[in-house]
């Protein structure tokens, strides 16, 4: 019991760090002023581009199938995951101090995970449902009724959440009690475990068998099973093939933009590059812009839906 009670005191001593200094995209003024005059304008895109197709599906009676059940949920997560970093990274902008809290800290890195897992989790999800549409279509009501959507997606936000607890608890167990400074604009597992006071072998290991197994895992998951879609495609008319052509690449491009992200930070041992930044600012700034984009350009379904709902409020507007 003594003992027991020593490690703890010697841990709380250890953990001496209350907060950390952000090192951002750029220590220059200017500089900052022009991403600030950059990035605002694609998070507030962000959030009206996804909140938009999340009120166009649920208006439209028409897209109340499982494939926009699964963008709804789609948009919801890309709309939590910019808002857990790109806020934080605009006031830090303006702010001579880039300072987060240690819980600000831990709090950012567990729902930068739990979102960032949860979506590659639905895109797997929605790159099954694709598949049970097109190579499947006679029984696809049938194999995603209601009951199994709901069951996928809870099992979906589960998998994220359990993942996210799992990561963020390794890593506060660790001491931290000399450097503060984090070279990114927002907390993540690899620079944050950098600064802990103790050998972190171990804990990147997991990360990677973790995290990067995750990504890579389904990532092959995905293309092969949009590489069964595309062959089973060959027979199919003209017009219905153009339409499930279109789908998929949308899909896949979705899928290529978010996990190729994943893949490159998680993968590897916990080793800074000159690239990380880049990488990070597109995964979350730009990939959930690019989402409501994709999704809506190549695909017909959704156009004539904004169409309809725009020309419900014109004319509400004129009577």
């Amino acid at each position: 019991m003594e003992c027991g009670n020593r490690s703890q005191l010697t841990h709380f001593i250890l953990t001496m760090v209350t907060e950390f200094i952000l090192l951002g995209l750029s220590s220059n003024p200017e500089t900052q002023l022009i991403l600030f005059m950059v990035f605002l304008p694609i998070y507030l895109l962000t959030l009206a581009g996804n909140i938009l197709i999340i009120v166009t599906i649920v208006h439209d009676r028409r897209l109340h199938t499982p494939m926009y059940f699964f963008l709804t949920n789609l948009s919801f997560i890309d709309v939590c995951h910019a808002s857990v970093t790109v806020p934080k990274m605009l006031s830090d902008f303006l702010s001579a101090e880039k300072t987060i809290s240690f819980g600000g800290c831990v709090v950012q890195m567990f729902f930068l995970h739990l979102f960032t897992c949860t979506e590659i989790f639905l895109l797997t999800v929605m790159a099954y449902d694709r598949y049970v549409a097109i190579c499947n279509p006679m029984h696809y009501l049938t194999v995603m009724n209601h009951k199994v959507c709901l069951l996928l997606a809870g099992a979906v936000w589960l998998g994220g959440t359990v993942h996210s607890l799992a990561l963020t608890g390794m890593t506060i167990k660790l001491p931290y009690c000399g450097p503060r400074e984090i070279d990114n604009f927002f907390c993540d597992v690899p620079p944050v475990i950098r600064l802990a006071c103790t050998n972190t072998y171990i804990i990147e290991v997991l990360i990677i068998s973790n995290s990067g197994l995750i990504s890579v895992v389904c990532f092959v998951v995905l293309v092969g099973s949009y590489g069964v879609i595309l062959v089973s495609l060959r027979n199919r008319f003209s017009e219905g093939r153009r339409k499930a052509l279109s789908t998929c690449a949308a899909h896949l491009t979705v899928v290529t933009l978010f996990l190729g992200h994943c893949i490159f930070i998680y993968s590897r041992p916990s080793t800074s590059f000159s690239e990380d930044k880049v990488v990070s600012v597109f995964f979350t700034a730009i990939t959930p812009l690019l989402n409501p984009i994709i999704y809506t350009l190549r695909n017909e379904d959704m156009k004539q839906a904004l169409s309809k709902l725009v020309g419900r409020k014109v004319d509400a507007e004129e009577k």
